[in-house]
Order: C-alpha cells, then sequence, then structure tokens
C-alpha cells in the first residue's frame, strides 16, 4: 500500500502532513510513502530529510496516484478532479461547514476520513486529537499576539523609572486553546482570569493559574462530546450584560469559543468594546467566515476602534508555526493510520467508534450520520 504527502494549496497553509519523523515510523508499519516534492519545505522540512526517513520524493502527479492521500486541510478542486474511485483521502476537512465537498467526495467515490470529526472523548484516541494537537499551539500564539500588540508590559516590572503593573487578562473559553493561553500569558507575568460556560473546566483553569469568573446570570451548559452546548437567546443576552462588566476591568481579552459546524458565539458586543480602555486589545481565535466570539472582528484581520481598542481576527495560527504544528499533526495521522492499519493495509471497521466517527464518505455515499440529509416527514 502507498501512502502519500501532497503540497497544501490554500492560501497561507504552511503545514505538511507528515514530517520526516513520522515518515520512518509510518514505514515500520508497512506502507511505502510516497512524498510531493517541496511538500515540507514551507515547514522548513526538506526533500532530502523526507529521502533520508525513506520516503520516495516525486511529483505532485505521481503522488496522488497513491492508495492514500494525506492532506492537513481540504483539497482543492485540481486536487479533488485527480483522485479515482477508492482512494483514501484523509485531513481535516471541515465536513460540517463544507457540505459541499462531501457530496463531490462521495461523487468522486473517494473514500474520505476527517480528523475533525474524532471522537474526543474516547481515551485511546487521544494521540490521534488533531484538533487538540492545533488549538494548543493556537492558544499560545494567540498569547504571543496579544503580549506583541498591547503596548505595555505583561509582567510586574519595579524598575528606577517607576513601577508597571502587570496586565490583567481574560481568556473566553477554557479548552485546550483557551487553556494554553491562559498558561502562556501567566509565565508572560499577566495576571489571568478565565471564564467558561462549563463549571467542570474551572479546576482545569485554576491548575494553571487563572482566577475563574463565575457568572450568575447564566447556569451550566455543558453539551455532548465535551463541547458547551449552545445558549437560548435569553441565556445569550443575560451572558453578554455580565460578561461585559468583567471584559471593561481588563487589558487584554483571548476568545477561544467555538461549535462545531455553527457560528461562534457572540461573548464581547459592541457595548463591551465601547466600555474598555484605549489600548486593550482583544484577540478573536473563534473568528471565521461564519462570524467570531468578537462584534466587527475580521479573520485574518486587525481592526482599532473608535475608543482606541485593537481586535486582532486570530485566524489560521498553526499555521503560524509551520515546523510545531507539523510534527504534531504528523504524530496524530500517524497515530490515526496505524490504528486504521493490519497486516500493511488499510482496514475501515465500520463497528470502531473511532473509525465510525472519522469515516465520511465511502463506495460513493456519505456515511456520517451527522452529514447524511434528514429525511422529511
Amino acid at each position: 500500500m502507498k501512502v502519500s504527502v501532497v503540497n497544501e494549496t490554500a492560501h497561507g497553509e504552511r503545514r505538511v502532513a507528515l514530517v520526516p519523523d513520522a515518515v520512518a515510523k509510518l514505514r515500520a508499519a508497512g506502507p511505502e510513502v510516497l512524498v510531493e516534492s517541496g511538500a515540507g519545505a514551507r515547514a522548513w522540512f526538506t526533500d532530502d530529510s523526507y529521502a533520508e526517513a525513506g520516503a520516495s520524493v516525486v511529483d505532485r502527479a505521481e503522488a496522488l496516484t497513491a492508495d492514500v492521500v494525506l492532506l492537513v486541510g481540504k483539497p482543492d478542486a485540481a486536487t479533488l478532479a485527480a483522485l479515482r474511485a477508492g482512494q483514501v483521502l484523509i485531513g481535516m476537512l471541515s465536513p460540517l461547514t463544507d457540505p459541499e465537498l462531501v457530496t463531490a467526495l462521495a461523487a468522486a467515490q473517494v473514500t474520505a476520513i476527517s480528523l475533525d470529526m474524532l471522537p474526543r472523548t474516547l481515551p485511546r484516541a487521544q494521540p490521534m486529537d488533531a484538533l487538540s494537537s492545533q488549538a494548543n499551539i493556537a492558544g499560545y500564539q494567540a498569547a504571543l499576539i496579544a503580549a506583541t500588540e498591547y503596548g505595555r508590559f505583561f509582567p510586574l516590572l519595579i524598575t528606577a523609572a517607576g513601577t508597571a503593573r502587570p496586565a490583567r487578562v481574560l481568556v473566553l473559553g477554557t479548552g485546550v486553546a483557551g487553556l494554553q493561553a491562559i498558561g502562556t500569558t501567566r509565565r508572560l507575568g499577566a495576571v489571568v482570569s478565565a471564564y467558561d460556560v462549563r463549571p467542570e473546566t474551572r479546576v482545569e483553569a485554576e491548575s494553571v493559574g487563572a482566577t475563574f469568573i463565575e457568572l450568575g446570570s447564566v447556569g451550566p451548559a455543558s453539551g455532548a462530546g465535551g463541547y458547551a452546548r449552545e445558549l437560548t437567546e435569553d441565556e445569550r443576552e443575560a451572558q453578554q450584560q455580565e460578561l461585559a462588566g468583567h471584559i471593561a476591568r481588563h487589558d487584554v481579552v483571548i476568545t477561544t469559543a467555538q461549535v462545531p459546524g455553527r457560528r461562534p458565539p457572540l461573548l464581547v458586543t459592541e457595548d463591551a468594546l465601547k466600555g474598555m480602555a484605549a489600548g486593550s486589545v482583544v484577540v478573536d481565535m473563534g473568528a471565521s467566515p461564519l462570524g467570531g466570539n468578537v462584534a466587527g472582528s475580521e479573520p485574518g484581520s486587525t481592526v482599532v476602534t473608535e475608543n482606541g481598542v485593537t481586535i486582532v481576527g486570530a485566524a489560521a495560527l498553526p499555521s503560524s508555526m509551520p515546523s510545531a504544528a507539523s510534527s504534531m499533526y504528523a504524530r496524530n495521522i500517524s497515530a490515526l493510520l496505524q490504528h486504521l492499519l493490519a497486516d500493511g493495509a488499510l482496514v475501515l471497521d465500520g463497528g470502531d467508534e473511532i473509525t465510525a466517527g472519522v469515516l465520511i464518505t465511502r463506495d460513493g455515499a456519505i456515511v456520517h450520520p451527522a452529514l447524511r440529509p434528514q429525511e422529511s416527514d
């Protein structure tokens, strides 16, 4: 069986699906590995390093003939057109937000596997959890961006020129990205508070140095799969109003709340932004084409409000650390491949929870329950 790695085509994407270390480990499990020339260059992995690890460095056309094609993100139209029936495509395909791609993959009779659909609460799935590994990097980068944009020091400094008080940082959402943002801003010397609608995350937030904020207006909102449930309209309004008071008392706000396949919840409203002091910074990790956690944020852009608050729409943060992000992703995708391999061949057992969770299309059909069209009454 041949497994290939191809160049990413999305604008600004610098990651690669396998790094040389992962190639060597994967070859030990049986598959032959092909790497498109230049696939790792933007993450500082050379063709020679792949060859030394045992991969065959080939052109794109040959790489796309492999039995299994590995990507980080979604294939573009040209890549999809080059795939043949029966091939397996593995990546973070965002099927919940791109139904057209899912339909096209099924029509092409490509077997599609999406790591971002992994059932993350299964302990044995943790080594394959690409969402968590990439969120870890995103949270770290968001903290660094906040420190860079903030025009003052993060730590307490006592100098001959005077004393600088520590920055007050508020992190909204304490999943993997939020916890990393808390830990990193704390290491930079900030005083950090955190909020999440899931009260069970309090212990984790406090363990990395945050003071956990509780809102009296909104009750627990834990949902399935470790995510928060969607709030009702009344709950959202109450949450936004109470949060505004806390937001106004902080110099930096980092928002991390996302809901798979849906618009991210609005946490920082226009009124909340108006209540912040000039020079404050808001980093919106939820910024997306669907919307963001912060009013007026735009993915990939930085804007300054009339009252001097800097809003950073923090999109594609893992790609800004391509070497580290690629190495972590390569471990995730390698772990999934080794889970699916038996005697050197790919075995897709629909009765296995992990396989059933990540399998999107097969034999010309959309097979994931969350993606199949709902039957009308």
